[in-house]
């Protein structure tokens, strides 16, 4: 059975997930990550992707992500077309790799930007990683260097992570410093092994 043991880790765009992910996997946890596998899955999909949304987007049977975005961000038809390309590839794979890891009988992480907002996965438990919006938007306007403007409307097509704070069964504060969020992972890992127990 697939997701038993497992723990949906989620947060918003720019909340700091990558950074919580490495200092959990360095902590021991096994983590299945839904971006590389949506990767790797659109890769393969590269000629429905061109058929889609045009042969431009292709480059040695490789997607231009970049390019990709923009067209879904601005368009949100053609991002629910892209969504019913991939999405159940993207379920089958990870659901595939969840019960290989349930086998093991111990708790593990599947790394799911948009866990709330897909309703998809049946796992109970949920960790997200916590960032007040005004960091977001520095994070991503100073990161990614996206204009105020372009910064929101990115944050914007999630749930507020204020929202996803109080669905979440474990929160991570990362509006701190990169030693507070170590001493985040820590607390947290200490909870969720007690909860395991």
């Amino acid at each position: 059975m697939a997701f038993k043991y497992a723990i949906a880790l989620t947060g918003s765009i720019a909340t700091g997930k990558s950074t919580t992910v490495k200092l959990l996997a360095a902590s021991g946890f096994h983590i299945i990550d839904a971006d590389k596998i949506a990767h790797q899955i659109l890769d393969e999909q590269h000629q429905a992707i061109a058929e889609l949304f045009g042969v431009t987007l292709v480059h040695e049977g490789q997607v231009d992500r970049k390019a990709l975005g923009a067209i879904v961000f601005a368009d949100s038809n053609k991002r629910k077309a892209l969504e019913t390309l991939l999405h159940p590839l993207i379920y089958k794979e990870i659901e595939r790799l969840s019960a290989e890891q349930d086998k093991l009988s111990k708790p593990y992480f599947i790394d799911i930007p948009l866990f709330f907002e897909g309703g998809r996965y049946p796992i109970e438990k949920s960790l997200v990683v916590y960032t007040t919006e005004e960091q977001q938007l520095e994070r991503l306007m100073h990161r990614e260097g996206y204009t105020k403007e372009e910064a929101l409307k990115r944050i914007q097509t999630q749930i507020p992570v204020e929202e996803k704070r109080k669905l979440a069964t474990y929160v991570i504060d990362n509006s701190g410093t990169l030693t507070q969020l170590e001493e985040e992972c820590e607390r947290v890992k200490r909870e969720i092994l007690n909860d395991s127990n």
